[in-house]
């Protein structure tokens, strides 16, 4: 019997249309794609869009507006270069022999682990401390520099009286171009401090001391790694005199640095804090006038006759730091005069923490200062934070001075204070009381 299938009967399934099925080996078509935002679609600029970011500024080639692009020292020491002779410049920027130890000491800051805490309160940053019974608005100070406006010829007077503006000590120096009283007459709200080199004839050296104590110097910081002049070879290779010498050479390099010879000769010649005028040799000088034969027996005197601060500087070793503790010094320095006598000295920073543990176990109270390498406020934390109850800058603030006199020097001090007030910032601390070896780790090289 034949059974007839009604249409629409479920049981049934319509054959496919060839069409609707897919080839062998191909997949469905996709869904329509999202429309493209607006934001993406491509489109004229209007005027309106690029009016705000057209904003020319006009090229400013002031000396207020190059020092303002500068910010960190080395940008400072580059404007320098730029700027100074080669010789002057070389006096300062150089080292002894192959200038290891200046590399070495830049490079021991550079080998350390900061270790930041978080959830502190660091919406304010107090980078005061107390040096030597007063106060310092920052936990830096202006380090003795010879010969300095040789360099720039605002020189010491640039530099005391940016010191005196930052609330910081400022150091001339025995080899100074300024006198005792110029420079404290120039920042006579200032704190000044004097370098001594004790020379031969004592005589001269106690009138030096007299002078400073009345020019109100309240610290004497003694030299005491001169015993003769290193081997400044940039300064041998460049013919360095003081003053300088008009040479072919020099004439040649004068060319493109107008600025600094017409400073240079329209000032009053070059002067010094402390002996008559000179002309030779930076190493000569040394040699004929300091004296080699210089014991603790010396600084017994000198801890007699100096009635303010006493501190040393050129320790070298903890067996030093501790025998002029012991002869009377209120602090010591620990440096190797920039890397600019013995070559491969020891470097001040990784020597610091072994001064504070003998210090401690002492139970001396005598002020830990140190110098050498510095070029950033980072530096100068990782210092404090390892033991220093002080630090001091050389050529730091010598490339500001030639970059740009008394505005450059204020302008490396600003750096650092920044960089120092950064770096405590980031670090979880809020004052410098609160910096301990915890927060640094030296790097196994």
């Amino acid at each position: 019997m034949t059974h007839t299938i009604q249409p629409n009967n479920p049981e049934t399934t319509p054959a496919p249309d060839a069409t609707d099925v897919p080839a062998v080996g191909t997949r469905p078509l996709p869904a329509a794609a999202a429309p493209l935002p607006a934001a993406l679609k491509r489109r004229l600029p209007k005027y309106s869009d690029l009016a705000p970011l057209m904003q020319f500024k006009k090229p400013e080639f002031s000396k207020e507006a190059r020092l303002k692009r500068a910010s960190t020292i080395w940008d400072l020491r580059d404007i320098a270069k730029r700027r100074t002779p080669q010789a002057p410049f070389d006096y300062t920027d150089g080292a002894a022999e192959g200038e290891i130890t200046l590399r070495r000491a830049r490079e021991a800051f550079l080998d350390i682990e900061f270790r930041p805490g978080i959830l502190r309160n660091v919406s304010s940053i107090d980078l005061s401390t107390e040096i030597l019974g007063k106060s310092s608005r920052l936990p830096v100070g202006i380090a003795p520099t010879g010969f300095t406006r040789m360099m720039q010829s605002e020189g010491e007077y640039a530099g005391s009286q940016a010191a005196e503006a930052a609330g910081i000590p400022y150091t001339l120096s025995t080899m100074g171009t300024a006198s005792i009283e110029d420079v404290a007459a120039a920042a006579p709200g200032g704190r000044n401090w004097f370098q001594l080199y004790l020379w031969t004839d004592r005589d001269r050296s106690l009138e030096l001391i007299d002078r400073a104590a009345k020019a109100g110097n309240d610290t004497l910081m003694v030299t005491v790694d001169t015993a003769v002049a290193g081997a400044r070879l940039r300064d041998v290779r460049n013919g360095m005199t003081i003053p300088p010498a008009l040479t072919i050479k020099t004439v040649l390099d004068a060319s493109y640095r107008p600025a600094w010879w017409f400073n240079f000769l329209t000032h009053e010649p070059l002067t010094f804090a402390s002996l008559s005028r000179y002309t030779g040799t930076v190493a000569d000088l040394i040699n004929s006038m300091f004296d080699p034969t210089l014991t603790f027996e010396d600084l017994d005197w000198l801890r007699e006759t100096w009635k303010g601060k006493l501190v040393v500087k050129g320790i070298q070793t903890v067996e030093d730091a501790r025998r002029v503790v012991d002869h009377g010094a209120d602090g010591v320095i620990l440096s190797n005069h920039g890397g600019r006598q013995l070559d491969r000295a020891p470097i001040p920073f990784h020597l610091l923490p072994e001064v504070k543990q003998a210090f401690t176990k002492d139970n001396t109270d005598a002020a830990i200062m140190l110098d050498t390498g510095i070029m950033s406020g980072a530096d100068i934390v990782a210092a404090l934070a390892l033991g220093a109850d002080f630090t001091l800058i050389g050529r730091a603030y010598l490339y500001g001075l030639m970059a740009g006199g008394r505005a450059g020097v204020d302008r490396a001090i600003q750096i650092l204070e920044k960089d120092m007030a950064r770096t405590m910032a980031l670090l979880g601390v809020s004052r410098i009381s609160e910096l301990t070896p915890d927060h640094v780790r030296l790097l196994n090289k």
